[in-house]
């Protein structure tokens, strides 16, 4: 559980970092555009390892249960996991999605965080599930108050057909991760 807590300290806090508009200043300042990028993706990565590593041992170890969720919860979570692949697609896209959403991948975050939580009350997938919905919430919050200064930009107009080739995209992600990548990248069957 050690392992899962400080890839979590690492990834989150690397990510909050941005929310602290005069440090995140400074560290580029001083480091330059480049080494601050370098630092950020550094410690991001070894925090994302850490979290994969630290997850599947404490789930391997045996977390303890703190809330025992009621089987029905997992068709609800597929459910919700469908806009999910969807959402991160469009922050990549311009297209009239990231255009509503304004932030679709942290949208896609809270709902992938709060859709596992349905199906999942391990001590292990609170921490892990809870602390991104968290996080996602505060960034939000953060990405407001700045007046949307880390927001991303559409550089051009949405193209015509961007939006059904986000969604199917997004469908045919969700049903490979059913049907084969959940398994293969995560080592938990779906169902």
């Amino acid at each position: 559980m050690t392992l899962l807590i400080a890839g979590l300290i690492l990834f989150l806090g690397i990510h909050t970092l941005p929310m602290f508009t005069a440090t995140s200043s400074t560290l580029k300042a001083k480091l330059g555009e480049g080494g601050y990028k370098g630092l950020f993706t550094l410690v991001a990565v070894v925090g994302f390892i850490l979290i994969i590593y630290g997850y599947g041992t404490a789930r391997f170890e045996g977390s303890p249960i703190i809330y025992d969720p009621p089987f029905w919860l997992r068709h609800v979570t597929m459910l919700l996991m469908v806009p999910v692949f969807i959402f991160l697609i469009a922050a990549y896209v311009p297209c009239h999605i990231k255009r509503v959403l304004k932030h679709p991948m942290l949208v896609a975050i809270k709902i992938w965080a709060l859709a596992h939580l349905l199906a999942n009350g391990d001590l292990a997938s609170l921490l892990l599930f809870g602390g991104f919905l968290v996080w996602a919430v505060v960034d939000r919050i953060s990405v407001k108050r700045r007046g949307g200064a880390s927001a991303p930009v559409a550089v051009r107009p949405p193209l015509k057909y961007a939006d059904a080739g986000v969604i199917l995209a997004g469908l045919l992600l969700y049903g490979l991760f059913v049907w084969k990548l959940h398994i293969l990248l995560i080592g938990v069957p779906v169902t």
